[in-house]
């Protein structure tokens, strides 16, 4: 019966599909991207609205109330943009489809090798990767410990309110994602792996949308923007997120909308600046600043962009008719998307939009200290990050990869010790100290840009800058990821794990590579610069290896078994048991959560008195359907054992074991080898309460 629900699954997409044909310009591109942003803003609203009614968990009236909500917000916007009428989205399709024939036809020797490597690289990775969400279980640490754990709560509870959980994210984080995995996830009666399907989706339409941003600045070039496209498609840091439930590549999704928008807007130009554009860039502004508050880290870099697509124009009036109707959709759109999220909600429980003080201390700027402690620190988490961005990311994952990379950095190693800047010995500023050679753990799930990134993406930001390039919305462009890149550095501790972090500002980064196609100094459609045109294929060809290389020896979800460099054997996720597959990232948990697995019916309602940095997701259990109910909410202390809970799991270190209580324990072997360990947990059976 639960399968029924795929039915108007289907139907909403097709029917939002139909309702953005209504709203957009005839082009495939903006279709699929204002399908996007209408269908996830109408299931974000939709979400909201079922929460205060206790309906989260309620299947039925979600298959309908969507509709509603993508009526209301699809008419309105149909209204604004003025059209009457929709276009065939088949038949554009064929049409482009058509035109991409015509334009792969066209190409060069030279530039038809590039494209073919490219596209058969990301055929490849799209299978795989379609397969590794559909079939593999999501294990993320931040998804076990908060991301996904809120969301089995907020399913349990009925309501997306305020309850407050063991891990500081469970309430603090922003909603606006788990209505969107909720919908998935009971849409598709239950799926697990529904989970993934935003975070997928948002993959996609990222690259759409690089494609998009660079035929509005490229004069409508497609090899300039399929190149951009298909190259973003496959930086490690972007790749690896797209089969997991990771939350940054959502927001990559948001702000790459927000971005074409703008551009859109800017290319149609006076006398017929189209203001539909606006009012989506409002709408996709309130969605993104929903998403997660480091869209505030975003904020500089927008409005750079925004100077340049919407503020400059031939007259004071023009621009101020311009400005007050993005200011006001951008109004809206916060009030729609953004307050509803959970900031209003953190400002009342713990006196900040972010969270607890002891969440702020832990990873954002007040852990610097005074402002000379966190400017100083900060400058050195820039180098930090600049180093981090020079590895050959994907192909280190291998020892001969590795080889090489340590190889090539021992100049940039030299260079900062020559210059003493104490890079890895100063850790006030850190969550993990900085090491050249980063371990294995971190940048096998956490690259960065790879080879793509320093061997051209990079080069070609620092030739605009210097003005040997010119290219005027490059520059703007330049502004934009230079100061993104500062406010990461200077806004947290270093961390090894941002590589995360850093898809965003990929997004700006990626549109430099148009130059090799756009500008007559760094060309490669040209019968000449055997040498440059040569350094160009090495670095694709190393890129699309990286690809290869970051998903099919991906630790947390391998294609295939596999050694590790260390010697350590990683087994297949199609074939791995769930538990092993859940706790790949903390093995030391395996036995107490397998023997919890065993012991423990499906049906049982459980309390939890473990820590913030314990994995509960894997305690639901397969079918998602044990009750879990936290006694050891952050920083509140321990409470009551409820009467309706039939078991207790707990940590040692929060209770202590009484006769009867069964030890499940942890695997001491691994203890050393963890970065932050598993607790020495216990289980008791309960007496139930009449």
């Amino acid at each position: 019966m639960s399968s029924l629900y795929l039915i108007p699954l289907v139907l909403f997409v097709i029917y939002v599909g139909r309702l953005s044909s209504q709203v957009c310009r005839r082009s495939l591109t903006e279709w699929w991207l204002t399908t996007f942003l209408l269908g996830a803003g109408s299931v974000i609203l939709t979400g909201f609205v079922l929460s205060g009614l206790y309906l989260t968990a309620n299947t039925p009236v979600w298959a309908g109330s969507v509709f509603i909500t993508a009526t209301i917000l699809g008419k309105l916007l149909s209204r604004l943009s003025g059209h009457k009428s929709s276009f065939s989205v088949r038949q554009l399709a064929q049409e482009r489809f058509r035109t991409g024939k015509d334009w792969f036809g066209g190409l060069s020797a030279y530039s038809r090798f590039l494209f073919i490597l490219l596209l058969s690289t990301l055929g490849i990775i799209a299978v795989t990767n379609l397969l590794l969400v559909l079939f593999t279980v999501p294990n993320e640490w931040d998804s076990m410990t908060g991301h996904l754990n809120r969301v089995m709560q907020y399913v349990q509870r009925g309501t997306m309110r305020h309850f407050g959980g063991t891990n500081w994210n469970m309430d603090t984080y922003p909603k606006s994602v788990c209505t969107l995995q909720i919908y998935s996830f009971l849409m598709t009666g239950h799926f697990e792996n529904g989970f993934k399907f935003i975070h997928h989706l948002s993959y996609w339409t990222a690259i759409v949308a690089v494609f998009g941003i660079v035929q509005r600045i490229g004069q409508n070039r497609l090899s300039a923007s399929f190149f951009c496209a298909l190259a973003y498609a496959l930086l490690p840091d972007f790749l690896m997120q797209a089969i997991t439930t990771e939350t940054d590549i959502v927001l990559t999704a948001y702000l790459s909308v927000l971005l074409y928008m703008l551009f859109t807007y800017r290319s149609i130009g006076l006398p017929t600046a189209d203001n539909r554009y606006l009012y989506l860039a409002g709408m996709a502004f309130g969605i993104a600043f929903g998403h997660k508050i480091t869209f505030a880290l975003l904020l500089p870099s927008v409005f750079v962009i925004m100077i340049y697509t919407v503020f400059l124009s031939s007259s004071w009036v023009v621009t101020f008719g311009r400005v007050w109707r993005l200011g006001l959709a951008i109004g809206v759109g916060v009030c729609l998307w953004t307050l509803p999220t959970g900031y209003l909600k953190n400002i009342e429980v713990f006196g900040h939009p972010i969270g607890p003080p002891t969440a702020l201390k832990h990873q954002s700027v007040e852990r610097a200290g005074s402002l000379g402690n966190l400017l100083e620190q900060g400058s050195r988490n820039v180098v930090r990050y600049a180093y981090d961005h020079v590895n050959l990311d994907g192909i280190r994952n291998v020892k001969a990869g590795a080889d090489l990379n340590h190889a090539m950095r021992k100049p940039l190693v030299l260079l900062e010790d020559k210059l003493h800047m104490r890079l890895d010995e100063e850790t006030d500023f850190s969550i993990q100290t900085f090491a050249f050679d980063r371990k294995f753990v971190f940048y096998n799930a956490n690259p960065y840009w790879g080879i793509f990134g320093f061997g051209l993406i990079l080069p070609l930001l620092v030739l605009v800058l210097v003005g040997y390039i010119r290219s005027t919305p490059h520059i703007y462009l330049g502004v934009a990821l230079l100061l993104h890149f500062l406010a990461l550095s200077y806004s947290a501790p270093y961390d090894p794990f941002k590589g995360r972090y850093f898809i965003e500002t990929g997004l700006f980064g990626v549109t430099f590579l148009a130059l090799l196609f756009l500008h007559p100094r760094t060309t490669i459609d040209t019968p000449k610069r055997p040498i440059w045109k040569g350094y160009v294929a090495l670095v694709t060809v190393l890129g699309c290896l990286s690809a290869l290389m970051c998903v099919f020896l991906n630790t947390r979800a391998l294609p295939f078994a596999w050694t590790g460099p260390d010697g350590a054997p990683f087994p297949s996720a199609f074939t791995s048991d769930r538990i092993r597959q859940i706790t790949i990232g903390r093995p030391d948990t395996y036995t107490p959560f397998k023997r919890f697995d065993e012991l423990v019916p499906d049906s049982a309602t459980v309390a939890l008195a473990t820590i913030n940095d314990d994995y509960e997701y894997p305690l639901y259990g397969p079918k998602l359907s044990r009750r879990l109910i936290a006694i050891n909410p952050f920083e509140q202390g321990l409470k009551p054992i409820p009467k309706e809970a039939d078991y207790l799991f707990f940590d040692k270190s929060v209770i202590a074991p009484q006769p009867g209580d069964i030890r499940l324990g942890t695997d001491t072997t691994l203890r050393a080898k963890m970065i932050v360990p598993g607790e020495d947990y216990y289980l008791r059976k309960l007496k139930k309460q009449e």
